[in-house]
């Protein structure tokens, strides 16, 4: 088989918009798909003409390119919708963004005077060091206000105390928020591009987010790129300056095992397998660095409920800890298409757990059992009312941030940047809870490299780089540029 333009691993947001970039560039290439699906943990999936969505993707961007590629994908089928979004706890809603009436109402005044208390205690007498999320959290919010809105959920999420988790992963997904912007924001609606944090309204494509991936597919199959599904990642040879070759086995897609040799290597696949696949295999301290990186996963319970309407919310987070279900989507509030009865519901709800423990083990009929008695005990329906139900489990949703992941991180990007001509990209790829469009802001950037650029994508969704936009127009790329990789 001759070589490869590009060999891309994974066909989610990341890998998809590096092929869909290279394919603009006149390049060609094969993107390898483990899975049946594309899109990632941005697919959808359906059952009996219901559609759902692995985690609620919201399509926001302040990166104009990556916008440029979901209207050009999708256009018109891209819909604009309100967001919506409460959080249940103490058997209360509280609206999120935060509203000051109803907050203080739910809180009522003695627990509101206790929280600004400990706000301002936190303000004279904060941590002096900010290592973890528990701390990152109180000096911004108060410990009072961070044990009711912040620590339930955040345990729930990660399975660890918030005392272990690192005040990066704080910094990354709450970042320009605290307690007087959160107020000034109840009070005043402040616009959308002041605090990223609370985004009031967002584009979803008409069918779910797979729709867009699929689009993307599509694009870069008409353009001399091949999508391989169900393609596994075996082997990933190399030289120790250069990777020469990946090997797989499609034995679930009818074939065997196959080698795909490339030029340049663009990998989203998790960066603990990429380490683990390379043959030879690297020193000890770097094995050991990628076996010390975890990932939290989670699996989603639907339930088909025969209600027209149940609430408006796009997605409630349960910080009830009574429950165990962590937050529930409703898919009809991100587009009315995701569900073909008009008369019925399709609720998510979302169980965080890693693969192999009690709750990933348990039956599907277990699952959806639970899911019944918990959305009546939160009071969102009765069991009775549920009529069908399925279960989809998501392994290596997030990578867990622990107080010693950059550690282990650090040794892994150096070891990898010895490699000339591979790049990691999107959230697992770099170990990075990004959201799918800084996936997508890695992928471009990978590819612009390739034509010389010489971008950090590990330095991708800090503050900064969010706010540095590609600003190349969409159309105006130079004769240069589209040289050969």
């Amino acid at each position: 088989m001759n070589n490869n333009d590009v060999i891309v691993i994974g066909a989610g947001p990341a890998g998809l918009t590096a092929a869909y970039e290279l394919a603009r560039r006149g390049k060609t290439g094969v993107v390898l798909e483990m899975t049946r699906h594309v899109g990632g943990i941005a697919r959808t999936e359906t059952y009996k003409g219901y559609r759902f969505d692995i985690g609620g993707h919201r399509f926001y961007t302040k990166i104009r390119e990556v916008e440029a590629i979901w209207d050009e994908l999708l256009g018109s089928d891209l819909l604009r919708r309100p967001r919506f979004s409460r959080i249940f706890y103490n058997k209360k809603f509280y609206h999120y963004p935060l509203r000051l009436s109803n907050t203080l109402r739910n809180l009522g005044m003695l627990t509101s005077l206790g929280v600004l208390l400990s706000y301002l205690q936190s303000q004279i007498f904060p941590y002096p060091q900010e290592d973890t999320f528990e701390e990152w959290v109180s000096n911004r919010f108060g410990r009072k206000l961070y044990s009711i809105f912040f620590k339930t959920y955040t345990e729930k999420v990660w399975g660890i105390p918030c005392s272990q988790i690192s005040s990066a992963w704080a910094a990354q997904r709450i970042k320009g928020l605290s307690l007087p912007v959160a107020v000034r924001n109840a009070l005043f609606r402040y616009p959308d591009e002041r605090v990223t944090t609370l985004i009031n309204s967002f584009h979803y494509p008409r069918l779910g987010p797979g729709m867009m991936w699929e689009a993307a597919r599509d694009y870069v199959e008409a353009r001399g790129f091949k999508v391989l599904l169900e393609t596994p990642i075996q082997r990933i040879r190399h030289n120790g300056r250069r990777i020469l070759d990946v090997t797989s086995d499609q034995q679930a897609a009818g074939g065997g095992e196959r080698v795909f040799p490339g030029n340049q290597f663009l990998s989203s696949m998790p960066v603990t397998h990429l380490i683990q696949s390379l043959d030879p295999a690297p020193p000890e301290q770097v094995l050991h660095a990628a076996n010390s990186l975890t990932y939290r996963d989670f699996l989603t319970v639907v339930l088909i409920i025969d209600r027209r309407d149940l609430f408006p919310d796009n997605w409630i987070y349960i910080h009830e800890p009574d429950v165990h279900v962590g937050r529930i989507q409703n898919f009809k509030q991100w587009s009315p298409e995701m569900v073909p009865d008009a008369s019925k519901t399709s609720l998510g709800l979302e169980y965080f757990c890693e693969e192999g423990d009690e709750r990933w083990s348990m039956a599907d009929e277990e699952l959806i059992d639970l899911g019944k008695r918990e959305i009546e005990q939160i009071g969102l329906a009765q069991a009775a009312e549920v009529i069908d139900g399925v279960v989809v489990r998501q392994p290596k949703a997030y990578p867990v941030y622990t107080q010693t992941y950059g550690e282990h991180l650090s040794i892994l990007r150096e070891y990898l940047q010895g490699f000339e001509n591979l790049q990691t990209i999107g959230r697992n790829g770099l170990h990075k809870y990004n959201n799918q469009d800084h996936s997508m802001l890695t992928a471009l950037l990978a590819v612009r490299n390739l034509f010389g650029e010489n971008y950090d994508l590990w330095d991708v969704n800090t503050e900064r780089s969010y706010n540095e936009e590609i600003r190349v127009p969409h159309d105006a790329l130079s004769a240069d540029e589209a040289g050969s990789v």
